[in-house]
This record gives structure tokens, sequence and C-alpha cells, in this order.
């Protein structure tokens, strides 16, 4: 393995080894908390721009393979892990995760003090790094990465969204397994892509929706003129990568659907768009939430629900304003859906998609679909 150099904002310096792709990358440092799934986080084009820290400390064990892919491609800067396995064993697997890194470009690092890199970005909040396997001097990485654009200055959503409108037909399974009974709306939805997950694609589709994904310049004039010829019958925001506050042309389309009749639903990213298209800006947290252990109450039933999360901005409280908080995070207190006043518009935080073991989230899916029946 290369030696890995690596400068943190806070003046951070740490040598380790290389397991990815060669070169230099700025991105923001955040950290996961999931034990397994690594390389469906890694393809989640939410991640484009950030290095991705897991706390579990073995990774590599299961290798890749492509039907786990979240996207077409991998959107994230890079991976800082403690131990790294190339020897995998997994009969689904077809390449090593170092393989898999240095096909799509990105830098792997591993034999880093992953424990106190998780604790610093608790106590310090997620920061900009610089990584590179050709550059060991501290003052030239500085140089580097204070010349760099920061995170929220870049759009990622262009860079990992679809440049083509497609239909997406694949479903993943019937809701009857949990009770839920199989929907055949037959109504079509139109998701905009700022970075969707197929999995969310998936479930779309085994809701009942038949699924055309449209890229994130899409035109909300067009939109609602096939709503009126009931061409379609709802439109669903995806999650995607980036401070939502940075989207300003495509806040103002979603503005255009906010004041129609449109039923709309959306997930992560889209959650935020819509607050700020209502005239609520989100605000950025500390170090967000980023993993697959987050309970989040379920205030329209009282239960429970443990979900995967994957963002670090938020909606701000006074939303409900003009919308009812349906689920709440109960590590913080932060919104995790709303339901808002006299439209058919509802949007989720967390992902519903990715199950974190228990299923229970999935149902909005359903519940959207029955919203507009």
């Amino acid at each position: 393995m290369k030696s890995a150099y690596l400068y943190f904002e806070n003046g951070l310096f740490l040598e380790a080894k290389s397991f990815g792709a060669d070169g230099c990358c700025v991105g923001e440092v955040v950290f996961n908390t999931s034990m397994s799934g690594y390389q469906e986080i890694i393809s989640d084009p939410s991640y484009a721009g950030q290095f991705i820290t897991f706390s579990m400390p073995e990774i590599g064990i299961v290798g890749c393979n492509p039907q786990d892919m979240e996207s077409r491609g991998v959107f994230a800067k890079g991976v800082l892990v403690s131990h790294y396995s190339d020897h995998f064993s997994n009969f689904r697997a077809q390449e090593s995760l170092s393989s898999f890194l240095k096909h799509f470009n990105v830098m792997g690092i591993c034999r880093l003090p992953i424990r106190d890199i998780v604790k610093m970005i608790r106590l310090e909040g997620a920061m900009m790094m610089v990584a590179s396997t050709e550059i060991s001097d501290v003052g030239e990485l500085k140089k580097i990465l204070h010349s760099s654009l920061r995170i929220e200055e870049i759009n990622y959503a262009q860079d990992v969204s679809t440049k083509e409108s497609y239909t997406h037909k694949q479903g993943v399974f019937s809701f009857e397994c949990m009770g839920y009974p199989t929907l055949h709306t037959r109504k079509k939805i139109v998701a905009i892509d700022f970075g969707i997950k197929r999995n969310i694609l998936n479930n779309l589709v085994e809701s009942g929706f038949e699924v055309e994904v449209q890229p994130h310049s899409f035109r909300a004039d067009t939109l609602i003129q096939r709503f009126k010829k009931g061409e379609l019958h709802a439109v669903f925001l995806s999650n995607g990568p980036g401070d939502p506050k940075f989207l300003k042309s495509e806040i103002a389309e979603i503005k255009i659907l906010v004041e129609s009749d449109i039923p709309i639903f959306a997930i992560c990213l889209g959650h935020q768009l819509l607050a700020i298209a209502h005239g609520y800006p989100t605000y950025k947290l500390k170090f967000g939430h980023h993993g697959g252990n987050h309970p989040v109450k379920n205030l329209c039933n009282q239960a429970v629900e443990i979900t995967a999360q994957n963002h670090i901005y938020s909606v701000p409280e006074n939303i409900t304003e003009i919308a009812d908080i349906t689920h709440q995070n109960l590590f913080d207190g932060t919104i995790e859906g709303l339901l808002y006043h006299r439209r058919k518009i509802y949007s989720i935080q967390h992902h519903p998609e990715s199950s974190p073991g228990p299923k229970e989230a999935n149902s909005i899916f359903g519940e959207f679909a029955r919203m507009i029946e």
C-alpha cells in the first residue's frame, strides 16, 4: 500500500495507507455508524463531495458486486477506515473494495485512528479535509485545502443527476410480506433526480406507481400542464448531495409546483428543498445524521421506527406554521417528517428505503400512494 497524507481544516495532519485510487482530493469529512452495507453507502449520490468515515472497524470483508449499487457510480471523494481487508468472503462478491474504488477513481485510506476522528467530528463538527498519495508536505496540503471551494459552494446535484429522462420499472418485493397490501394505483409519478437512489425508485414501483425519472433541471410548467391533462398524478423530489440553499434554480421550479395542485412526495434533500420553497430556510447540523440506527418516532401512530439516515441539514422548527410534524428524531428532536396544510405534500428526512434491519419505515411509500388514490 502507498502512503497517504491527510490534512484537516482544524490543522490535524495524519499519515496512513491507501487502498483506493491515487491522487489528491478535497472534500467534507463525515462519519457513518452503520455496521454493514458499505457498498450501498459509498454508491449513494448523497455523499458527493464527502469523505465517509466508517466507524465499523473492519471494512472490505464482503467485497463488492453490481447488484448492490445504489446509483450508476460513486460520487464520494473517498472512504476512511480503521482496518481494510483485501481478502473478501461472500458468494455474491465479484471484486474487492479496493478494486471497486479504483474503478470509480475514489480514494480509500486505512490504518487511521477512526475512534479519534469520529470523536473529533462529534466535538468540532463536520469539516473540510484534503487527502493525497502524492503530496506529503503539510504546508502544501494546507494551501490546497484553503484554495479549494467548500462543499456548500458546489452544485453537486448537477453532477449526480441523470442527463436524460427515463422510465424505471424494477420493483423490490411485495408489501404483502410486511402486512401491507400491494397497491395497484395505476398512477404516474415523475421523480426529480437530485441524486436519487435506485432502491427509492424500486419502492415507488412497488407501491404501484409508474415511475418516470427526470433531471434536476426539470421544468415545473411542463409538469403542471401534464398534470392538468391527466398524464401524471404526482411528483417526487429525491435525495441528493450538498447544501440545499445553493440549488436556487431548482428551488424556483419547486415553488411553482407548490403553488399548483400537484401532490408532492419528497425524501431527504427533497424534504429540505420543499421547506425552502415554502420560505423556511434549512440550517446545518453540527455533524449530521449518517447511519443505520437512528430511532424516529412516528407521531401519527406513536410507533418508534429504526431508520437509515444520511443528511447534515435540517428544516427549522417554525415550519409548524404551515405543516404538521409527522416524524421526529429521538436522538436530537429534529424534524424527520412533514405533512403540509391544505395540500397533498408529504416529506420525509430519513431514508425509509435503506433498511437498517427493521422495515417499518417502508410503509411511507404506501401511505403516499393511498393519499393520492
